[in-house]
C-alpha cells in the first residue's frame, strides 16, 4: 500500500455535486493499493498513520499525533499513486489492485483506523471525486508498506 499523507486545516470530498466527507484539522490521507498487499500492510500503515508526529507543539516542531490534537482523517481510495510512468506518456496502472480485491482492503484500512479512535471520513471507491484542502505547512509524507 502506498498513502500520500497532507497535514490540512481543513478538507471535504464532494461526489455528484454532494459533501460526501469533511474534516477540519488533520490528515487527507490518499491511498493507494497494489495487487500484493495484505491486511499486514494495512496494520503496518495504520500504527504509523495514527503515531506519525507531524502536528507542531507549543515550539512549533512538529511533535504531536493526529490523537494529540484531536484530528480526524479523510481518506481517498487512489488507484493512480501506482502509476507507472516509465514508458511513453501514458501511464499504465498494471500494478493497481482490481476493485475486487482493493474495496475490502481500502475498507479494513479506514475501520482499522476508525477502531483507534480516530474519526474518518471518506470519499466513494471508485467515483469521480473532487476534493479540496487546505495544506497547513505544507506538510505531505509518502509511505509505502513495501519499503519499511
Amino acid at each position: 500500500m502506498r498513502l500520500v499523507i497532507q497535514r490540512v486545516t481543513e478538507a471535504q470530498v464532494k461526489v455528484n455535486g454532494e459533501i460526501k466527507g469533511s474534516i477540519e484539522t488533520g490528515m487527507v490521507v490518499l491511498v493507494g493499493i497494489c495487487h500484493s498487499d495484505t491486511e499486514e500492510d494495512i496494520n503496518y500503515l495504520v500504527r504509523k498513520v495514527k503515531n506519525m508526529r507531524i502536528f507542531e507543539d507549543n515550539e512549533g516542531k512538529m511533535n504531536l499525533s493526529l490523537a494529540q490534537v484531536g484530528g480526524s482523517i479523510l481518506s481517498i481510495s487512489q488507484f493512480t499513486l501506482y502509476a507507472d510512468t516509465k514508458k511513453g506518456n501514458r501511464p499504465s496502472f498494471v500494478d493497481a489492485a482490481r476493485p475486487d480485491q482493493a474495496i475490502p482492503l481500502y475498507e479494513k484500512f479506514n475501520y482499522a483506523l476508525s477502531s483507534e479512535g480516530i474519526n474518518v471520513q471518506t470519499g466513494r471507491f471508485g467515483e469521480d471525486m473532487k476534493v479540496s484542502l487546505l495544506n497547513d505547512g505544507p506538510v505531505t509524507i509518502v509511505i509505502d508498506s513495501k519499503n519499511k
